[in-house]
């Protein structure tokens, strides 16, 4: 099978690359200094020449404060160059699976979310993501929405990196108690897609490690796990850290179809512990 990936270079990307040719499969990876996908007719060009047997449209405009400053950017880059690339994806037949996001929902519900519950974006970043969701469905018949959350990867810089390095240099610790997801390994994830992409089982799917908590105990148990138990964290409310973007409050995922496909993503306690290990931070 013949596999394009978008977005090549970056933690998702790369980890999808390397898992695609260990399984045999031919694989095409680019990234936004090889095609910018806002560009249609290139986008277009480049996929029909390449003629894929399916996308993994992993590429997007990640930082959701940049993204609150810029919110038409955002749009354009998420939504658009999404649409660009289900369009042309379409015109070879190949299928599109795309990787989006739980701030889709604002967090309002007092429930964890599930794949039929109806977005509703409250920022500029999960508004654009939403975008590229429906430009999906609309114009690639065949595709897979594939929504994750609170992303750490190795050899990255996320939010464990940073209360690690912070209690590391001995930094004052204030971490939200009010902002609760599933943190979610991108090992963990890219497993998951490699999976799903060669199941055939059409749809939206919440592929997020087992299990949701607040930032404030992502960060104590990470702390914890790595040797830092003295190390104190004052608890805050998201008011009391101002930033451009709104982050929903409540987002935690359920993953109730991919178990119909045999695939599910172990707790997200035994990710942390596993991407510790790797980092030779575990206690």
């Amino acid at each position: 099978m013949h596999i394009l990936i978008t977005g090549a270079k970056g933690r998702l990307g790369s980890l999808l690359v390397e898992r695609e040719l260990a399984r045999g499969h031919r694989v095409t990876g680019i990234d936004r200094d090889e095609l910018d996908v806002t560009d249609f007719a290139a986008t277009r060009a480049f996929i029909t020449q390449h003629g894929p047997d399916i996308v993994l449209h992993a590429a997007a405009w990640t930082d959701v404060d940049a993204c609150a400053r810029e919110p038409e950017r955002a749009l354009v880059v998420n939504g658009y160059g999404t649409q660009h690339v289900a369009l042309a994806a379409a015109e070879v037949g190949a299928p599109v699976l795309y990787v989006s996001t739980n701030e889709v929902f604002d967090g309002q519900s007092g429930r964890p979310y599930y794949e039929y519950d109806t977005p509703s974006p409250i920022n500029a970043y999960a508004a654009s993501k939403w975008a590229g969701e429906q430009a999906v469905v609309r114009h690639a018949p065949r595709h897979y929405i594939v929504r994750t959350s609170w992303l750490f990867a190795q050899g990255g810089r996320n939010f464990l990196h940073s209360i690690l390095g912070a209690a590391a240099a001995g930094k004052h610790l204030r971490v939200v108690t009010d902002e609760v997801a599933n943190p979610t390994y991108t090992n963990d994830l890219a497993d998951a897609i490699v999976a799903l992409a060669e199941s055939g089982r059409f749809g939206t799917y919440h592929l997020v490690n087992q299990g949701a908590c607040s930032r404030y105990d992502l960060a104590r148990f990470a702390l914890d796990r790595a040797g830092y138990s003295a190390v104190s964290i004052q608890p805050i409310r998201s008011n009391e850290w101002p930033r451009p973007s709104t982050p929903p409050p409540c987002t935690p995922l359920v993953n109730s179809a991919g178990p119909l496909v045999g695939i599910t993503l172990r707790p997200w306690q035994e990710a942390v512990q596993a991407f510790l290990a790797r980092e030779g931070l575990l206690k």
